[in-house]
């Protein structure tokens, strides 16, 4: 047998741990910041160049309370440009946000992963109902890397793709 083997893996998460105990099960220390686990409406799509346009987080369809996706300090809570805003910054150095939210926690306040932060309020643009925009970033400023949420989450395919001769 000549030439060279060719693998291609599939991995997908996500569908391993049911909606309602996702918090419980999720490893990696995050979970779904709405329950039961909520349909992405408008999926990450970061700019090609960091002062671009774009969609730097997911859309999840829900109402309701919004939980924190994972345990951390409450960085800020309260209004950015007319929309009501929670970010968390975790122990991994990951600042995830949360909006439009109104709170009920503070900045400051420790919070567990699963812990209501506040609750989604209707009027996100580009949403037909009620949509909650939750983003992941690393680092602050210029150094900062937007990162795919639903990754905290195991909600993110992984392909790995042969290298070398096609």
């Amino acid at each position: 047998m000549s030439g060279v083997v060719r693998v291609v893996v599939v991995l997908v998460l996500s569908s391993l741990v049911p909606a309602a105990d996702a918090h419980a099960r999720i490893p990696g220390g995050y979970g779904w910041p709405m329950l039961p686990r909520p349909a992405v409406s408008r999926g990450f799509d970061p700019p090609v160049q960091r002062w671009l346009a774009g969609h730097r987080g997911v859309d999840l369809v829900g109402t309701g309370a919004v939980l924190a996706a994972g345990a951390g300090t409450v960085r800020f809570a309260g209004t950015v440009a007319d929309k009501q805003v929670v970010s968390i910054l975790h122990a991994d150095g990951i600042v995830t946000t949360y909006e439009p939210v109104e709170p009920t926690v503070s900045a400051g306040a420790v919070v567990a992963r699963g812990s209501p932060i506040g609750t989604l309020l209707p009027g996100h643009p580009g949403c037909a109902t009620s949509c909650l925009h939750w983003g992941a970033r690393r680092g602050t400023g210029r150094s900062a890397v937007y990162l795919d949420p639903r990754a905290l989450v195991g909600a993110v395919r992984v392909r790995l793709l042969p290298v070398g001769d096609g």
